[in-house]
């Protein structure tokens, strides 16, 4: 596939309702200075949002908000500086572990599986710490630390690894007690659905099928779960599909799940659409939902993180300069 060269900025865009949307920057959250610098990025005017966020970085020079927009507009070497500084700056072990996070995620924006998962390894690290005092909360945030790892592993093609870390997930998951917080449903079906994502990629169209199946029945066994899970399932099916050159299933459920309440602001199944549009040869289409896409991209995490990428190489965005 060729890249299709020509971007038109022309999004206005509602927020994302994501917790990792608004880094906080220094004490207090956002400045309004970075939440113009966001708005900059949901309209396309990258350079501008860049120079914003190097005139909030000459007050506050360890501001992680800064930085996790730096790592939006491609300047992740910049990025992890700025979070070297609020790493030494860190008042506690929670705070240290979340701007270790942060570094994973700025990673993840470079495709770097090896280097976000040795900092997600170290957030699982303090969560482990956490254990006693907190049983219910410690080993799901081990297991969502560990998807998290996979998760941007999938995305930069080293599915070895990612199958590890998803793995790791569930078995750090389920060592919740009693599973009263987190069902044991929850980790199955997240297994289920990685590991259909998995075949696929491979190219493991039987197993990939057999994934769906097992994804459907934790769905169905445990209606409380579905409830919160089912808007992932057109996903699962669609990137199935995708992955399998099955594209007009592919268009089919990837169409489903970007109209599925809560899904409508997520980056990642826009840009799976749109990689489908291209496929089938709808440039026009594809333009329009890889720009969509990117702007929507705001967030410090693996779907943001993917989508950037992906979409300078599809549509040939610069990664802006100073002006």
């Amino acid at each position: 596939m060729r890249p299709i060269r020509s971007l038109i900025f022309v999004l206005a865009l509602v927020a994302i309702c994501s917790a990792s949307v608004f880094a906080q920057a220094g004490r207090g959250g956002a400045s309004q200075a970075l939440q113009d610098a966001t708005q900059a990025l949901r309209d396309g005017r990258d350079a501008d949002a860049l120079a914003v966020v190097r005139r909030e970085l000459q007050t506050n020079p360890s501001s992680t908000g800064a930085a996790n927009l730096l790592d939006s507009l491609g300047q992740t070497k910049d990025a992890r500086a700025v979070f070297a500084k609020a790493l030494v700056t860190a008042a506690d072990p929670a705070a240290k572990s979340q701007v270790q996070r942060a570094i994973a995620m700025s990673y993840a924006f470079d495709g770097d599986c090896a280097n976000a998962a040795k900092y997600e390894q170290l957030v699982i690290d303090y969560w482990v710490t956490r254990e006693q005092a907190e049983p219910q909360n410690a080993f799901y945030q081990e297991g969502e630390i560990a998807n998290e790892a996979a998760r941007v592993c999938i995305d930069a093609g080293d599915l070895n690894a990612a199958e590890k870390w998803y793995r790791k997930g569930t078995e750090l998951g389920l060592k919740e007690p009693g599973h009263t917080t987190h069902p044991k449903s929850l980790w199955d079906f997240r297994l289920a659905h990685a590991l259909g994502r998995l075949a696929a990629r491979r190219g493991d169209a039987a197993e990939a099928t057999r994934q769906i199946a097992a994804a459907r029945q934790a769905l169905d066994g445990d209606p409380t779960m579905a409830a919160q899970q089912e808007r992932f399932f057109p996903y699962l099916v669609g990137y199935v599909a995708l992955y399998t050159n099955d594209l007009k299933t592919a268009e089919t459920e990837l169409t489903k799940a970007t109209t599925t309440s809560g899904n409508a602001t997520d980056p990642f199944m826009l840009c799976l659409l749109a990689m489908t549009d291209e496929k089938l040869g709808d440039r026009d289409k594809a333009r329009e939902m890889y720009t969509k896409a990117y702007g929507l991209a705001t967030a410090h995490n693996p779907p943001s993180a993917y989508t950037r990428r992906i979409v300078r190489q599809k549509l040939g965005v610069r990664v802006p300069t100073e002006l």
